[in-house]
């Protein structure tokens, strides 16, 4: 994919909204760390009031993945996830404007060594991922120290789409965006060496998946992992990351590669996918995307898991 160009059609005015929207948004994030952070909180707050589906739809997951919690529990848990995903927002736009020195100084990063190994042997890596909150920022940081590509859609505003790629790509020039659906070109890339991000926990619907417990619930499962890792010739390699609560920023970790992958089947690789997105969830509950609607899709003959959107 080209790097984004700038266009004199950004300057319309059906783009000044956007344009007075983003110039606040790096107004703000010029603040200190610890202040952003309490203003994510305070936006999650909000969210958390007024964002009601959302609300709706993550109260659900938790209770469907975290039984053995109380109520009381769940709802604590609730709003440290939006207040999660209130900093997010300011996480954002931090890993796009702020410089690459100020922004190095919050990286704890673990287990580099994996992936400097396989680039080494010219192996392909697929890092595999989750959708935490702290998505946008971890990429930025592990982008500083290690080459990654990334499985990319378009946004439907172009103005949006080209700051976003922008900010994105700007970490290291090396690294690449690589449409979503472009199966060929991703396998092309693992084949000559390169990491691709790649997050297997979202429910893509059952045509491309196959149904296997998550949380004990039979969630669809793509099987795309597989495929990618015997076709690209590639490893697995999981990689997590989490907002520190001490406030001194994030810890990355390469996590060693999966061995024996791909195994006996698509069904028990999806097995062994679906425990370790279990234990990452686990051990960092409320910095998950829990808004997403994981379990939409369902077995035949079973009932759905959530209300119907208003």
């Amino acid at each position: 994919m080209d790097r984004p160009r700038f266009r004199k059609a950004y300057l319309a005015p059906r783009f000044w909204p956007l344009w007075c929207g983003l110039g606040l948004l790096w107004l703000i994030v010029q603040l200190p760390y610890p202040a952003l952070l309490t203003i994510g909180r305070v936006l999650g707050a909000l969210m958390y009031r007024v964002a009601s589906d959302r609300r709706t739809i993550a109260r659900r997951n938790l209770e469907l993945c975290f039984p053995e919690k109380s109520a009381a529990e769940r709802k604590r848990l609730l709003k440290e996830n939006f207040a999660s995903t209130g900093i997010a927002f300011f996480e954002m736009a931090m890993s796009w404007w702020w410089s690459r020195e100020r922004l190095a100084k919050l990286a704890h990063v673990e287990g580099l060594e994996h992936l400097q190994k396989a680039q080494r042997e010219g192996k392909g890596v697929i890092l595999m991922a989750a959708h935490f909150t702290t998505l946008e920022i971890g990429a930025a940081l592990l982008g500083q120290q290690h080459t990654i590509d990334g499985m990319y859609r378009e946004h439907k505003n172009p103005l949006f789409d080209f700051v976003q790629r922008r900010g994105r790509e700007r970490h290291n020039l090396d690294s690449l965006a690589v449409e979503r659906d472009d199966v060929r070109g991703m396998l092309k890339l693992l084949r000559s060496g390169r990491a691709i991000w790649y997050a297997p926990d979202q429910d893509y619907g059952a045509k491309q998946s196959i149904f296997v417990p998550l949380f004990g619930i039979q969630a669809a499962t793509v099987t795309a992992t597989t495929k990618f890792a015997r076709l690209g010739k590639a490893l697995v390699v999981p990689f997590t990351q989490e907002r520190l609560a001490d406030g001194s920023g994030y810890r990355l970790v390469i996590h060693p590669p999966l061995e024996d992958f791909p195994g006996e089947s698509e069904e028990a690789d999806c097995i062994r996918i679906n425990q370790w997105v279990e234990s990452a969830l686990r051990a960092c509950p409320e910095q998950y995307l829990w808004a997403h609607r994981r379990f939409k899709s369902r077995p035949p003959g079973e009932p759905k898991l959530y209300p119907k959107r208003r």
